[in-house]
């Protein structure tokens, strides 16, 4: 068996990067967006997207920043599962997974709610066009947030056998004064559709933006300097981080 390297020659080096080195890295989902950024960064893992059917029970959580980590974190342990399951000995070393949802921005700065109001300001991804434009008009002229929830899970000698660590990220994004011609072109473009809030702002969304505050790859999907960032603690916190 040929060993794995997912770290690229480009990469930079720092430690949680180069920990990774020789070691089998997984990304529990099957997002283009989420690949390409962390190949930007020197990153090429595996890529096993999950089977997990991101249906959480939303009036169950106490703060909406909590739902995409959990959905996250469900996605990284039915992808280790499955993969142990197939091929103990050519296990994960590292899964990596991810959750993006927009929160209205009213909505988005409360801390606590209960049953419907988290379902009045989480918009996740249109499944029509109907359903985009909706999306688009409830943003336009004002702000929202891209929240992601990332978890990398790790094999560890105790029960359960792994542990993970998760973060949140949260991007601030300013729409502009659409008029409704521009909103409808965008939406008969269909870019929009299967994208957390109806909208690619890397691709001909950007149109629709006036600025963002925060990290511009955690609106594309991936917050990677958050992400490297939590790679380079866990190389200086966790003894056990990618030594098993």
């Amino acid at each position: 068996m040929p060993t794995p390297n997912a770290v690229k020659p480009h990469a930079l080096k720092l430690p949680g990067i180069n920990k990774m080195k020789n070691k089998r890295v997984v990304l529990a989902s099957n997002s283009p967006r989420r690949r390409e950024i962390l190949k930007t960064f020197g990153i090429e893992p595996d890529i096993v997207p999950s089977t997990f059917a991101e249906d959480l029970p939303k009036s169950s959580f106490r703060n909406m920043y909590e739902y995409p980590v959990a959905n996250a974190q469900h996605k990284a342990v039915e992808v280790y599962e499955r993969l142990v399951q197939e091929d103990e000995e050519n296990a994960p070393d590292l899964v990596i997974a991810a959750d993006t949802v927009v929160l209205s921005m009213e909505e988005s700065v409360v801390t606590g709610f209960q049953g419907n109001d988290l379902a009045v300001g989480l918009l996740e991804k249109p499944e029509t066009r109907e359903e985009n434009l909706r999306m688009l008009k409830e943003l336009n002229g004002k702000a929202c947030q891209v929240v992601t929830g990332v978890v990398v899970l790790f094999p560890i000698l105790t029960a359960p056998g792994y542990r993970m660590q998760s973060i949140e990220e949260r991007t601030t994004v300013h729409f502009n004064d659409n008029s409704e011609r521009k909103l409808k072109a965008y939406v008969d473009s269909g870019e929009g559709l299967d994208r957390a809030g109806g909208f690619a702002i890397q691709g001909l969304g950007g149109l629709l933006i006036g600025k963002i505050e925060g990290d511009f790859w955690n609106v594309v999907g991936f917050p990677a300097s958050a992400f490297f960032t939590l790679l380079d603690y866990l190389v200086e916190e966790d003894d056990d981080f990618l030594e098993i």
